[in-house]
Order: C-alpha cells, then structure tokens, then sequence
C-alpha cells in the first residue's frame, strides 16, 4: 500500500521501457527523493542522495545476500561472486581486491594499457575507419591480461574481448543479448578454471593471478577453482568496460571540441575532472539493488523486511541539487572541489574498503584519465554516423560505437 492506502503499482513494464529515466520518472512525481513501488511483484523502496547512499551501504539496513538475480549472476558477476557475499565473507574476499587499489598497482596496468594502446595506433593508421568501442575493449583486454599475469595470446584477444563485452552488455536483457552474454561467460570461466588449476606454479609472483591462487576465505580455506575464475573475470571484465567511457570520451570531444587542448596538454587537474565528468554525465550504472535487512524506513516510507532496496545511480549523478546544471558537460565543477564519496556514485558509493562500492574505481578513473589524453592527442576525422545514446538501452553506449577515420 502507499502512503494513501492505495495498492502499489508493479512498475516492472516502465523499468524495461524506459531504462536510466525509469527512476528519474518516477522521483519527479514524488516530494522526495524516495520512492514506494513494486518491482517484479516485490514491495521496492527506491531513494537517492548522499544519506540514502549511506543507509543503502549500511549492512545493517540492506543485505546483498540473495539479492543479485539469477540472469545478473548468470552473466555480469558470476555465481559466488565477492557482490553476493555480506558480513566476514564479504570482508575476506573484498581483501583479495583492494591490493588492486595500491598507487603503484593502478599505475602498473596504466602502463600495460597505454602500451597496448600505443601498440595498436598504427594498425588503425592503416584502416579506412576503425569502430573506436571495440578497439577500445581489445586494448583493454590485452592490457589487463599482461598486468593480471594471466597469459593470453594475441590471436584470442579480439575474442575474449568481445565476451568481456557481452557479460556486461546482455545482463539487463532478454534473448540473444542475453543468450551471448551467458555463453561468453561459460567460455571464459572455462578458461580461467585451467589457468587457476596451474596457477600456483607458473603465475608471476604477487600478480592478480597469483593473489587468487593463494587467496583464503573467512574459514581459511582456499577459493575452489570455479570461484577463482569468477573472481579473475570480476577483475578483467570491468577493466574491459571501460570501454564504455572511452566511447563517451570520445563522443564528448566532438560534442565539445573546446576541451580538446587542455586534455591534450596533459593538464594534470582537468585531465582528471575531465574523467569524472564522464563518469557522473553519460549513463553506465542505471541503479543498484539489495534486500531489506529488516522493515525499514527512509523518510517516512516503509519497505518490509526482505523488500527491495534501490540506489537511483543515474538518477544521483544527474540530481540538480547536487550538481546544478547536471544535464550540461563542464568537466570544471570538479575542479578546485574534492569529490564527494557519497555525491559522485557512478560505479556505486560507501567505502570501498569494507562496503561494496566497486574496488575497481581507481583504475577505472587511472585507465580514462591515460586514454583521454591519448585520444586528444590523436588526429582522426568523425564521419557521419549514428552518435545518439538511447536511455532505454541498459547499458547504453554511442549507436555507432564511435566510428572515427582517417587516424594518423
């Protein structure tokens, strides 16, 4: 029931209508940055803003145990995934990734992307027009593979990027989408379970490869070689994704030209509020779910004990009260102002050290800040193509991929 007795109204149809608006739709018809619906016929309580970021993170309010659906683990994160885990499981496997975070491990896969990238330039060079997307995800693809110490020859790296692709391109949808994400992650898990299995004697020392090897849970006992390899796919398959903002960066640079010169100077502040505009502007992450811990309350609307509980991302990062103007791309209101943890929530929000937002943000905000100055730097020429980014789509990204020509 709502607030006025009413029954609740399944919105299930309008979520897969309108994709990144649905929330948004929904919260300009309410006073508040909440919102009591159902989902799939379960009682949901949508919010947003910094506090509904920190009540959505605290474990005692919502619950990540259960709460990924199937077709999302099936496809995105894998089952068993560090994402389905609470409490001291979560913690113990959330250790195995924050090493990632080091200053000089982030720096280490820069490094071995940009290489890739730089390797790949003048093969473009040679082409009469290259999709950037997917050479994007390729150069990714080898660049994380080389630093994660996981071998891959350069003849499959085309392949498995596009599985890397597909995981997260099918897992909000029905049919072939979806049908091609899932045996795009039966093929890399089978993969990686033979590179688990030999490991522990050929993975270089101290790689991602050889943290996973040696990784023990909670109760001490190592990962099983299944749960390994969906934990090597949670490292490399976002690291993929980021072609995804590639993509964007590219489609803000010919929308906004004047923002070309500054990148290009590697003006180290505006390199990275250039990132995080980005981020915060085009539509990657529509929203989060969990389940209630328990019957709560979020300024005055309820959910029972075992609802859904849902973190309106797009909805945040375009919310006027935090951003002013948020529909307009001005990488300088990140300039001069520290990024708030709880504000900024592209890739989610909390504490990454012990809550679930992505431990992969750093090298996200690293690999883009690289990329966006190489991609200033290069000169190429943008066809006519189809450059719309359909909000309906999850997730969405340029129609044409970004289709640039004459590369030099």
């Amino acid at each position: 029931m709502d607030v006025l007795g009413r029954p609740l109204v399944d919105r299930t149809l309008p979520l897969l209508a309108e994709g990144y608006a649905w929330l948004p739709n929904r919260m300009r018809d309410t006073p508040g940055p909440v919102v009591r619906t159902r989902i799939l016929g379960r009682p949901a309580l949508a919010l947003r803003g910094p506090e509904a970021v920190r009540f959505f993170y605290d474990e005692r309010n919502v619950h990540r145990h259960r709460a990924v659906p199937e077709p999302v683990l099936g496809t995105l994160f894998g089952h068993g995934a560090v994402h389905t885990l609470d409490g001291a499981a979560h913690r113990a496997r959330k250790s195995l990734f924050l090493p990632l975070l080091a200053p000089e491990r982030v720096a280490g896969l820069v490094d071995h992307v940009t290489a890739a990238w730089d390797d790949a330039v003048p093969d473009w060079s040679g082409r009469g027009a290259v999709v950037l997307f997917d050479e994007a995800a390729t150069v990714l693809t080898a660049g994380v593979h080389r630093w994660a110490g996981i071998p891959l020859d350069v003849c499959e790296e085309r392949a498995t990027a596009r599985d890397l692709i597909a995981m997260v391109d099918g897992f909000a949808t029905a049919g072939p989408r979806h049908l091609r994400a899932r045996r795009a992650r039966a093929r890399q898990e089978a993969r990686l379970v033979r590179h688990v299995r030999t490991g522990g004697a050929s993975a270089p020392a101290d790689s991602v490869l050889d943290l996973v090897c040696r990784h023990r849970e909670a109760d001490g006992a190592p990962l099983d070689g299944r749960t390994a390899a969906v934990e090597l796919l949670n490292v490399v398959r976002p690291t993929a994704a980021v072609a995804w903002f590639v993509a964007f960066t590219a489609h803000a640079l010919h929308r906004w030209p004047g923002h070309r010169a500054r990148l290009a100077d590697g003006d180290v502040p505006f390199v990275t509020a250039f990132a995080h505009e980005v981020r915060r502007f085009y539509p990657f992450v529509p929203f989060l779910g969990g389940l209630a811990a328990r019957d709560l309350y979020w300024r005055g609307e309820w959910v029972p004990a075992g609802g859904l509980v849902v973190l309106d991302v797009y909805g945040q990062n375009h919310d006027e009260s935090l951003w002013g103007d948020p529909y307009a791309f001005r990488p300088e209101r990140f300039l001069g102002r520290p990024v708030g943890r709880d504000e900024l929530i592209p890739q989610g929000g909390g504490d990454p050290a012990t809550g679930h937002r992505c431990p992969g943000e750093g090298i996200t905000v690293g690999v883009l800040e690289a990329l966006a100055v190489r991609l200033a730097r290069m000169e190429y020429t943008v066809p006519q193509q189809n450059l719309t980014i359909p909000l309906h789509r999850v997730p969405t990204r340029p129609h044409s991929g970004v289709l640039l020509a004459a590369i030099r």
